[in-house]
């Protein structure tokens, strides 16, 4: 069972993101802030959930969450300043739109920046510890998959419904095919002549 909270006499936040390995599309993060008396037998790290668990659960968190918010930081910012400022900046615009400010951030990872000078703990695999945390995962996982799913409607060709463009062998035979779209990550190097699509 996820342990409920870092601090029981704080509001806390947890935090993580979604896609930061991914070849393509924006990074996604979330941000949520769940009563201290939450639990849910299946929450857990999104890794852990096939896509039916996370789908069930998402308006669960959603309706249960004292507050929660989802933002996204696009491919053109994500290719000038990086991956992992990226992640971290998508963590800042959630925590910006949570209608109450917490007065701690549960952050998974090893590393981050602070937001605003709230004290904040960084976790590694925290998504498997913490229900907020995890809560965070499962957000930014669904909400992630679901603009992916957007973006396939217009390029069906890199298999975005399955592998949510993630680097599988898939995707990068489909990239090797048709060449980079306007949604990949061209600071990847994902392939050593990185061509353009012609559309």
């Amino acid at each position: 069972m996820l342990q409920s909270s870092f601090q029981t006499q704080v509001t806390e936040a947890g935090c993580d993101e979604a896609g930061r390995g991914c070849y393509a599309g924006p990074v996604f993060a979330a941000a949520v802030i769940l009563p201290k008396d939450f639990q849910h037998p299946i929450l857990n790290d999104s890794k852990q959930l096939n896509e039916k668990q996370r789908d069930a659960l998402r308006p669960i968190i959603e309706k249960e969450a004292i507050g929660w918010a989802v933002a996204a930081v696009g491919v053109e910012e994500i290719d000038q300043i990086n991956i992992l400022k990226s992640s971290w900046k998508a963590m800042h615009l959630a925590i910006a739109q949570l209608p109450l400010l917490p007065e701690l951030l549960l952050i998974d990872g090893n590393r981050f920046t602070a937001f605003n000078n709230i004290p904040h703990h960084c976790i590694v695999k925290g998504d498997g510890i913490y229900a907020s945390i995890a809560a965070a995962s499962v957000l930014a996982k669904t909400h992630r998959d679901e603009y992916m799913l957007t973006l396939h409607q217009q390029f069906p060709q890199y298999g975005w419904h399955n592998n949510k463009g993630y680097g599988t062998a898939e995707h990068r035979k489909a990239i090797e095919k048709y060449g980079l779209c306007e949604h990949h990550r061209k600071s990847f190097n994902i392939l050593p002549q990185q061509l353009e699509l012609k559309l």
